[in-house]
């Protein structure tokens, strides 16, 4: 009898447990949830799904806390312990796009922006340092065999004027011709002293020089050398006593009237940089003053220590106020303009790979669009391709929008998941064949991971 009532009540108990499982089963399956990526609608069921709450058309229910998850009928989020929440169709928003409320962008602060076209010139900031006009720079060189008597010009970097003595040269080869020219000329043979005269020329004889023997009547032992431009003494090659020869190089003098800039621009600019363009430049010794000039040439090479090209500039410096080696700021320009397309800088999501700006449509509704940039003017930013002239674009406020979006699962990630990213589903391991002891094992050992970590190394 004992044994009857013992047996009886384990079969109830074994049919209630029964009943209880087939309910659960029931009614988490009912609620079977339909992945979907971001940004794609579930397939409409029979007939339209109305909220009787509220009378709208429902798209569909969802966990807010598990954005991606999608379900088609309301109940309780198999993730958390909450109900899901319904997405009615007139809060929808086209395909990759959320549709924020007035005041909800009233209160994430969010502010909007046109794109514009404007014509813009090319211009580039860089920086360049002066130096010596090589192009203006004069040579005081001997024409004859000597000796430095006196060297005028002290050491190098001196400045000069035009006509002031450099060197006194003792020239004893040029006093035979001065003293036949003379005697000639007192005997009264002119066409002889003319020939005589013509002789001195041809030895490269200085004008003044001659000039100087007929006034005084005596043949001149000393040679004067001047500077020929107005400038800096760059270079002193002899001193006091040094014997010179013909064609050696006494002193160089640089001019001052023009200098040159170097300006160092970024090598992936250098195409941007082209001869004749406008210059403007600012020395960092008075930044008020401007000096205008224009390039006069890009010189070849890229240098490899700062990975720029060199952009040689003339500047005009009758004043005198610029001096080889300062640093100044330079501002390249074309002379025509062209038209560009440009947003502001901050509305521009850069992730590494692309860059993102979220476009406000109609009906307050905000879509992710790629863009390719180009250069940075200013506050702005010129897009290549992917806008037009008139769009609204989200200018602030870009990733608060993105939250609420992903709270929604409508609005695509900014960056593109990687193809190593890992799933959070989990994917169903291959049928093999039970009886072998290794793949025994390692099945074993992937459900032990899978249950313990629910994740797979593959896309989901």
């Amino acid at each position: 009898m004992k044994k009857n009532i013992a047996l009886k009540t384990l079969v109830f108990t074994l049919a209630g447990a029964g009943l209880a499982f087939a309910g659960y089963w029931a009614g988490t399956h009912q609620n079977a949830s339909v992945t979907t990526t971001p940004g794609t609608q579930v397939p409409a069921a029979a007939g339209d799904k109305i909220d009787p709450k509220t009378g709208r058309k429902v798209l569909y229910w969802h966990d807010p806390m598990v954005p991606g998850h999608k379900f088609e009928k309301p109940g309780k989020s198999p993730f958390m312990d909450m109900q899901l929440v319904p997405m009615y169709a007139d809060e929808g928003a086209e395909e990759g796009g959320v549709r924020v409320s007035p005041t909800l962008q009233q209160n994430l602060g969010i502010r909007f922006s046109t794109v514009r076209l404007e014509e813009i010139r090319n211009t580039l900031e860089v920086i360049g340092t002066t130096q010596f006009d090589e192009s203006a720079t004069a040579v005081v060189q001997s024409r004859v065999t000597g000796y430095i008597e006196r060297l005028h010009a002290g050491s190098p970097m001196q400045r000069v004027k035009r006509g002031e003595r450099i060197a006194t040269l003792f020239a004893p080869e040029w006093i035979a011709p001065q003293e036949e020219y003379l005697a000639l000329k007192r005997s009264g043979n002119e066409a002889l002293a003319a020939a005589a005269r013509q002789r001195m020329r041809a030895l490269s004889i200085p004008e003044d020089v001659i000039a100087q023997a007929d006034k005084t009547g005596q043949a001149q032992r000393q040679v004067t050398l001047t500077s020929p431009v107005t400038g800096v003494v760059t270079e002193l090659a002899v001193r006091d006593g040094a014997m010179v020869s013909p064609g050696m190089t006494i002193a160089k003098v640089a001019g001052l009237r023009t200098i040159w800039l170097v300006a160092e621009v970024p090598e992936a600019l250098a195409r941007s940089a082209q001869p004749g363009m406008t210059a403007e430049a600012f020395a960092a010794a008075d930044p008020s003053r401007k000096y205008s000039g224009k390039v006069r040439e890009i010189l070849p090479g890229v240098s490899t220590a700062t990975r720029t090209v060199q952009a040689r500039l003339e500047l005009d410096n009758r004043d005198g106020s610029l001096i080889p080696g300062l640093l100044m700021r330079v501002r390249l320009g074309a002379d025509k303009a062209v038209p560009r397309l440009l947003v502001p800088t901050e509305a521009v999501i850069t992730t590494g790979k692309r860059s993102v700006v979220l476009v406000a449509s109609e009906n307050n509704s905000m879509q992710a669009v790629e863009v390719t940039t180009g250069r940075d003017i200013g506050d702005n930013t010129e897009v290549l391709s992917g806008l037009t002239e008139g769009q609204k674009v989200v200018a602030s406020g870009q990733f608060l929008i993105d939250s609420e979006a992903s709270l929604k699962s409508v609005l695509p990630k900014f960056a593109a998941a990687p193809q190593s990213q890992i799933s959070l589903r989990r994917k169903r391991p291959r049928q093999v064949d039970p009886g072998s002891t290794t793949v025994s094992v390692r099945l074993r050992r992937y459900r032990r991971k899978a249950s313990r970590f629910r994740i797979s190394p593959f896309p989901s």
